[in-house]
């Protein structure tokens, strides 16, 4: 069992982080992607001070052109406004998976800011690592004003459900001044001011390789530096604390295990892609040897976005789903005593062909961790991720937790055995073609850090 120091220290860590005092009346739970966009673009409609726009990508499409039009049409009408949007430098540069960077969402940026040639709107590009799969931008939330509207969820027609299909996420609003502000003096002091962040709508943007060096420096800050505000809550107080970082020894990467290790009852767990840090995996199984409640919810491997129907021509990135259903069965298999006596609960979601995007902790009714983090090793090794940890000591927020998670839970089915999940020899013969030479060679470990 875990020893009580060892449960009080980490308690400690989660009591000792400074806080931001909040009113239950000024965070607000949206509870679908179609709700999302809507209220995002009424935000930005309203704008009377700024709008900063942070995603992974603003793609070139129905719903992203809405959104940059929305922008481009508010600056228009009020010229006074601070507006700038952070967007992956690589992701913007490059095309779908699998197919050509031709005609990228950089290029339709520039196209953009050409017919608007007295609006100026900074596209940037923000390079966390040298290379795409070796770290992005995952920072999430956008200020609109002092509200930040916090979600996982990129910029396109599927995210916000512009036509037929939906990827179904979190969003909060939540309206507070200081934490506004103090996501803005991050974005300006540490991105914005960086010689390795470009803009990306302009023509005679540099090449990756002639920015290497600053890229590196870049990165290296990033590791050094966190969200700055002066706390003004105590420990009675409903509360948030805004967490930034890179790498596995950033206060948000510490403040994760911390926060699943000083579980009393039970922990809930959302991510879409079931690759758990080992550490993750083993701060479970002690929970649950120590008697406490676990709830997992998980995408489907046919919710996942990167899945391909059977009938679709095949890809390689097609098998990444395949790789999540495995590492989920393993742990299902390990841990099945704890799903017989009801400790532990696995429920996959899938709705139709709609794809699954959710992340997110709560632990017992006081502790909730609003996060793009996809709690992988990725996330945890190379990504520049944020959150938002709440503290609500007298469970202001309960019925909007509660409604938030029967929503959640909606389109998910309870597994009862890891059987129920599909092995490696019913998978379709080009997918096991690829796994089993995977297997070969013996990188599964390396493909798993950087899934």
């Amino acid at each position: 069992m875990l020893s009580k120091f060892k449960h009080q220290k980490h308690k400690q860590h989660l009591t000792k982080l400074p806080k931001i005092a909040l009113l239950a009346e000024k965070i607000n739970t949206l509870a679908s992607p179609e709700e999302y966009r809507h209220t995002l673009t009424k935000l930005i409609e309203n704008a009377k001070q700024r709008i900063y726009i942070v995603a992974l990508y603003l793609e070139q499409d129905d719903a992203g052109k809405d959104i940059l039009s929305s922008i481009y049409k508010t600056k228009e009408t009020y010229p006074q406004l601070d507006i700038a949007i952070f967007v992956d430098w690589h992701r913007a540069q490059r095309g779908r998976i699998g197919e050509q960077a031709v005609n990228t969402n950089a290029d339709w940026y520039c196209e953009v800011a050409e017919q608007y040639p007295d609006v100026d709107i900074p596209i940037y590009g923000v390079p966390v690592n040298t290379r795409e799969a070796l770290g992005v931008l995952h920072l999430k939330g956008c200020i609109i004003d002092n509200t930040l509207i916090y979600s996982g969820a990129s910029i396109n027609d599927v995210y916000l459900h512009k036509h037929d299909k939906y990827r179904y996420d979190r969003y909060q609003l939540i309206d507070n001044e200081i934490l506004a502000d103090t996501l803005v003096n991050y974005i300006n002091n540490n991105l914005r001011a960086s010689e390795a962040v470009k803009r990306l709508n302009i023509k005679n943007r540099p090449k990756s390789a002639k920015i290497k060096k600053d890229i590196r420096k870049f990165r290296k800050h990033l590791k050094q530096t966190d969200y700055q505000f002066t706390a003004n809550a105590n420990e009675e107080q409903l509360a948030l604390t805004p967490l930034v970082g890179v790498g596995k020894e950033s206060i948000l990467t510490e403040t994760i295990h911390h926060l699943i290790s000083s579980t009393e009852h039970k922990l809930i767990i959302c991510t879409p892609y079931f690759n758990l840090p080992s550490l993750i995996t083993r701060r479970i199984s002690r929970l649950l040897l120590d008697g406490k409640q676990v709830e997992i919810i998980v995408g489907d491997k046919k919710a996942n976005d990167f899945y391909i129907p059977e009938d679709k021509p095949f890809r390689l990135i097609g098998i990444v789903p395949y790789f999540y259903e495995i590492y989920l069965r393993r742990f299902v298999k390990k841990l099945q005593k704890y799903i017989d006596n009801g400790q532990l609960i696995i429920r996959l979601w899938k709705h139709e062909d709609h794809t699954y995007h959710l992340k997110g902790l709560w632990v017992d009714d006081n502790w909730h961790l609003i996060t793009g983090n996809n709690l992988n090793s990725r996330a945890m090794l190379f990504d520049l991720e944020n959150a938002i940890l709440i503290h609500d000591p007298a469970n202001k927020l309960q019925n909007q937790k509660q409604s938030e998670l029967k929503n959640i839970r909606h389109h998910t089915t309870k597994l009862t055995n890891f059987q129920e999940l599909a092995t490696l020899q019913t998978y379709p013969e080009k997918v096991r073609k690829v796994i089993r030479r995977i297997h070969r060679v013996r990188i599964d470990k390396l493909i798993n850090r950087i899934l």
